[in-house]
């Protein structure tokens, strides 16, 4: 399963995406479980970066924890890249 948001999802809504943030956290929550239950993982990382184009539905899909706007190419982050942010730098009890 892909988490993608409709590409007529409009700025600055699109930055509220709790659905992926969601999505991310249950993935990584039984990706946590499969490990302590022995499965040999290296590394995890976001599907993408950037909304962009998609070779099967071009731009109408948005896949990215920074939202573009392919009018000017300027990127912003959506709650999803701050999550990870607070997710990668917390400490461990």
């Amino acid at each position: 399963m892909c988490m993608d948001d409709a590409g007529n999802v409009t700025f600055p809504k699109a930055l509220h995406d709790t659905l992926r943030i969601n999505y991310y956290k249950g993935y990584l929550k039984n990706l946590k479980r499969a490990i302590h239950e022995g499965a040999k993982v290296t590394g995890y990382f976001a599907w993408s970066l950037l909304d962009n184009f998609e070779w099967r539905s071009g731009y109408t899909s948005r896949f990215g924890i920074i939202y573009v706007d392919f009018k000017d190419l300027t990127r912003y982050p959506k709650m999803s890249a701050y999550w990870f942010r607070t997710l990668l730098t917390r400490k461990k009890p």
